[in-house]
């Protein structure tokens, strides 16, 4: 695991983690901690504690103490989390453990403990008393979160709380603030000045998924349409009209939330205020009573005559894809996805372009008796030879497109051709999809050696886990990028599925999708039987999902605040406008927030994403958010208000982008680092009363050090040389297009026990289809019991564990046999038994995977016996693995450092990390 330097001197600082490249400099994100915060003691020591089930901890001491004021405010009244920990120095394997008070252990003398590095004590420390049970968990959190907002009882967007967690089943009531599923905030209180936000380090920020998509329990959002002259705006700073705008002199004008600017109210949209300053009509005006609506846009917002999405399926068939089966799985999948479910959006036309060392179009035309197929040989001079038929209604041409899709792998049996013209079918797509837009979904098996955007093998084993491992995240030539911005000019994004079976130089071809708005997918060594139905999975999801093309975001700020940074996958030309060739209900935008001023602490600061963009049918819109919080000047709100699952994803989004420039470990020091600030921050300034051996963090943020060492431990930038590049870029590229939900999904995973499941559990809720989940259990190996079954959910993938000890009868009403030695560990679902504990099962395996569009990929895994056994034991993020040390001895080395930065440092002090 990579460490950080603890040698700087007070008032020191780490360089920021990286930004998105368009802005080409160098700043520092934060500056330097002020020397006078926190000098003073704090109030707000440790009050409010959390239970502690374990009856030899009757509590933790200096419960209910007294402070003192700090110039960062009031005392916290919130509750904290306490770590309980050990009485005697307890040595990790590389580094001294801090000193952690025990329950009614007496207060450690200052300076005690040896710190990493340096020899151990003379005597033999006690065990550790660090019981893990009592670490922060995110199955409590998460199941407090769903207890609180799960209920009947809807969640208001206007209420001053904290928003319900990305993870959790809720129902939002759109009461003049955004909807969560649309904008979520690092955190709910805004610190008034950037001295403020520097002394927490905490990000400021906001992630936006501007066409997420609402449970069904929720109200559409609403449709305006203001004629020819458009939606009402600020003359000034251009803001849409939302509910945070106020009317002023009887109505007649109209003050901007975000630039104060007042503006004159159209004579057709004038009305009477009441008493309390407020509209008469506005309860019967969606724009004024509504955080989410959609305007019809106007022809100043329409460049070229918008029409309906087209999505053209290229498929590799090689010899390699068709020898690995992937040509006759895309072709099913493609199949599947066009008549199966609920279709793809409304409008979309479809195209189907195979391709090897030349590339062959079909003419689908509802008028023909079968396809027709016509071969472009010249790849150097490519065109597209049909006129009329190449994109066609689905529906209308199914008798022609069934049959092709059918015959293609019996066509291609027989190709010996191993050479895939990538680079000559995205200028075939970009050329029949120009004018309409659209989408190219491209399915590849090997590196393109052949034709326009010829790339050569550059791997080199010596590079890896090096600083100069770096130089293969760079894309090895401009073509695919260029070429990237070329279809984001015409509205074309690009979905790329890899299927590598040797390097493929994802970082090159990955342009296609970072740059266009589109997504990554990679199935490395590919077999049908195990990959095959997770693909239709994929491809089913990706096209039926809501589509947007020709796509452009802007978020507005109160004035003192601006985006400095966008992150995710988008192009920029310039530095406020994001453009998205394609945006999904799946796509999310990142944007780091910065200052230009100090905001008024008696105002709410104010938030716009408004995303214009070509619905799927053809139609021109405008969608905006808008989103106000309360500024604060006190220190403990912003903890208070803190979001861990937001922060995450766009600290993960920003350390992704960084990656192209600085080497990984660098960027794992760097996240280890901030993570102590945080928490030292809090400490100094919130709880600086408390006694020096108790590790104290804020509640919000109290599963911080966890999700830190998940993403230490993720594959985009852990240590070790087990990771292939390709593989690297990939789960870089989830990381920079991933929601806030799927980085929950990804970091941690769920590990539900199958083999005591209660009356009502894996049953599914007749109202809402959520399935009961029993009980979770924590992602160690250590608490699975040897006599049980478990099913773990991680990114997407399933795997069931059955322990070495699991009964016959258990096995029999599982999965219909007796003995673990007659499992089938090929198949990839769970077997048909008609036996409630089986019904039971699978339902929790659908229940468990809610992106998979219907189908869950399974991979079975006996305790002691099957080798897939060490790939589930790598998702296991609390234990020891993937070249980082257990959740326990991490937390340890965090508070280490925590005690380290707290104290005076001297210039000669030696400096040291931790690995």
């Amino acid at each position: 695991m990579g460490g950080m330097n603890m040698g700087q001197q007070p008032g020191m600082q780490s360089p920021p983690l990286g930004s998105h490249s368009h802005k080409q400099r160098t700043r520092r994100a934060y500056a330097p901690f002020n020397p006078e915060v926190g000098d003073a003691p704090s109030q707000g020591g440790p009050a409010g504690f959390p239970p502690v089930n374990n009856p030899q901890m009757p509590g933790f001491p200096g419960a209910g103490q007294q402070g003192y004021p700090s110039p960062a405010g009031p005392p916290i009244t919130g509750p904290q989390t306490f770590v309980p920990g050990a009485q005697a120095p307890t040595p990790i394997p590389g580094l001294a453990a801090p000193y952690v008070r025990s329950p009614g252990a007496a207060p450690l003398p200052a300076g005690t403990g040896q710190p990493m590095g340096q020899q151990p004590a003379p005597y033999e420390p006690q065990k550790p008393r660090i019981d893990p049970n009592q670490m922060p968990s995110p199955i409590t959190v998460h199941t407090h979160d769903q207890e609180n907002y799960g209920s009947a009882q809807p969640y208001s967007t206007a209420q001053r709380l904290n928003a319900p967690l990305a993870c959790t089943e809720f129902t939002a009531v759109d009461d003049g603030n955004s909807n969560p599923r649309f904008m979520r905030m690092t955190m709910g209180n805004v610190p008034h000045t950037e001295e403020l936000l520097k002394a927490s380090h905490l990000p400021l920020g906001i992630i936006v998924q501007p066409l997420a998509e609402l449970a069904p329990s929720e109200e559409p959002v609403k449709l305006i349409d203001f004629g020819e002259e458009g939606p009402i705006r600020c003359l000034r700073c251009k803001t849409y009209i939302n509910p945070h705008m106020v009317f002023i002199n009887g109505g007649k004008t109209f003050v901007c939330n975000m630039c104060r600017h007042e503006n004159d109210v159209p004579d057709d949209y004038f009305c009477n205020l009441d008493m309390a300053g407020k509209r008469l009509d506005s309860e019967m005006r969606p724009e004024l009573r509504n955080g989410t609506v959609e305007f019809v846009a106007t022809k100043d917002f329409i460049a070229r005559q918008p029409a309906p999405a087209s999505f053209v399926f290229a498929i590799d068939v090689t010899w390699n894809a068709v020898q690995c089966g992937m040509v006759a799985y895309a072709a099913a999948a493609i199949k599947d996805a066009l008549y199966s479910g609920s279709g793809l959006p409304a409008g979309v036309r479809v195209g189907i372009i195979t391709y090897d060392r030349s590339a062959h179009f079909y003419s689908l035309s509802p008028s023909l008796d079968q396809a027709q197929m016509m071969v472009v040989p010249d790849i150097q001079d490519m065109f597209v030879p049909i006129n009329e038929g190449f994109v066609v209604d689905p529906t209308e041409a199914r008798h022609i497109i069934e049959p092709l899709l059918d015959a293609l792998p019996t066509m291609f049996a027989n190709n010996r051709t191993a050479e895939p013209v990538l680079g000559a079918v995205v200028q075939a797509a970009h050329e029949a999809l120009r004018g309409r837009g659209g989408k190219l979904i491209a399915f590849q098996t090997a590196l393109p050696t052949f034709g326009p955007g010829s790339l050569k093998q550059r791997d080199d084993a010596k590079l890896h886990n090096t600083d100069k491992e770096r130089t293969l995240y760079e894309p090895q030539d401009a073509f695919y990028r260029d070429w990237a911005i070329k279809l984001v000019e015409d509205g074309i994004s690009c979905s790329l599925y890899l299927f590598p079976s040797a390097y493929v130089d994802a970082a090159t071809l990955s342009q296609l999708s970072t740059v266009t708005g589109g997504e990554l997918y990679s199935y490395p060594a590919f077999e049908g039987g195990r990959d095959g139905r997770r693909l239709m999975a994929d491809v089913r999801a990706d096209v039926q999902r809501a589509y947007g093309g020709s796509a452009v975001l802007r978020i507005r700020t109160s004035d003192g605040l601006r985006v400095d940074e966008h992150y995710g996958n988008l192009y920029m030309r310039n530095h406020v406008d994001v453009e998205l060739a394609g945006v999904t209900s799946d796509s999310a935008i990142g944007a780091l927030l910065q200052y230009d001023g100090k905001l008024d602490e008696k105002q709410d600061a104010y938030f716009q994403a408004a995303l214009l963009y070509t619905t799927s049918d053809g139609q021109r819109r405008i969608r905006v958010h808008n989103l106000a919080a309360p500024c604060t000047t006190l220190i403990g709100n912003m903890f208070r208000s803190s979001e861990v699952d937001t922060s995450l994803n766009l600290i993960a989004k920003m350390a992704m982008s960084e990656a192209l420039t600085s080497p990984l470990k660098g960027i794992r020091e760097k996240l280890t680092d901030r993570c102590v600030q945080i928490l030292s921050a809090y400490r100094r300034n919130c709880a600086s009363g408390s006694a020096p051996g108790q590790l104290i963090l804020p509640e919000a943020y109290k599963l911080s050090p966890l999700y830190n060492l998940a993403l230490l431990k993720s594959p985009a930038i852990r240590g070790g040389a087990d990771v292939p590049i390709d593989q690297r870029i990939y789960h870089m590229c989830l990381m920079r297009q991933f929601s806030v939900r799927k980085t929950m999904d990804y970091f941690y995973p769920t590990v539900a026990p199958l083999h005591m499941l209660a009356e009502g559990e894996g049953v599914a809720d007749e109202v809402t289809g959520i399935v009961a989940l029993p009980k979770l259990v924590r992602a160690s190996y250590s608490l699975l019991d040897p006599a049980g079954m478990y099913m773990l959910a991680s990114g997407g993938s399933l795997m069931l564990w059955f322990g070495r000890q699991v009964s016959p009868s258990l096995l029999q009403a599982a999965v219909g046999v007796s003995a673990l030695e007659q499992i089938d560990t090929k198949m990839h679902s769970v077997p048909e038994v008609p036996t409630e504990l089986n019904q039971k099962i699978r339902a929790i395996a659908g229940g468990l995977v809610p992106t998979r569009a219907g189908y869950v990929n399974v991979q079975i895994v006996r305790q002691g016996m099957d080798q897939a056994e060490v790939q589930f034991a790598s998702l296991l993020v609390e234990d020891r693995n993937n070249d980082n040390m257990t959740y326990v001895d991490f937390v340890c080395a965090i508070h280490r450092q925590i005690q380290v930065e707290a104290r005076p440092k001297g210039p000669s002090e030696p400096k040291w990390s931790y690995h």
